[in-house]
């Protein structure tokens, strides 16, 4: 997409100049940004520190979008793979592409908005299910024991989860 351009006094002859797209950092001070094809900004604009609350691990597994993910140490790497209240293994976020086993993938951290859902109730709190899904139930400590409940988030919409970062509770 070509950012929208305009006219400015340059070495006093009027020149067409355009908005960047990203930044290279100090070799683009004092230009003026573009939004990308989303209308948002690219993240090379944010400072340091600054952006989406996410993290890329290698996948361990195939990975569909909208998935939760748990996050373990793979040969001294962040790997990642699916969350599953069945063999304690937690969430620690979602992926929202689909992501091959052996592939890097970007997993955005809980405490946001996982909008990659189908079939959810708005209003209604969610938990987590079995290979990276959501139950619409807390599992119940007297017949689920050895299993890892942990509540996700509450619905906004059919296909958006509001996740809460919460400690998940070994049964």
């Amino acid at each position: 997409m070509a950012a929208q351009g305009f006219i400015a006094r340059v070495g006093g002859k009027l020149k067409q100049v355009f908005a960047i797209l990203s930044s290279a950092g100090a070799a683009d001070s004092g230009k003026i940004p573009a939004l990308d094809g989303s209308g948002k900004l690219d993240a090379s604009f944010l400072p340091t520190g600054i952006g989406a609350n996410s993290a890329v691990a290698v996948a361990s597994e195939a990975i569909a979008a909208g998935k939760f993910v748990n996050f373990y140490g793979n040969a001294g790497a962040l790997g990642m793979r699916l969350a599953d209240n069945s063999n304690n293994r937690e969430a620690h976020g979602y992926v929202t592409a689909a992501v091959a086993s052996g592939a890097s993938g970007t997993a955005y951290r809980l405490n946001t908005v996982n909008a990659n859902l189908t079939a959810l109730t708005p209003g209604t709190s969610y938990y987590l299910g079995l290979a990276g899904g959501v139950i619409a139930a807390p599992l119940d400590p007297a017949v689920d024991i050895g299993k890892t409940d942990q509540y996700l988030g509450i619905a906004k919409s059919a296909t958006e989860l509001v996740t809460s970062e919460v400690d998940a509770v070994l049964l």
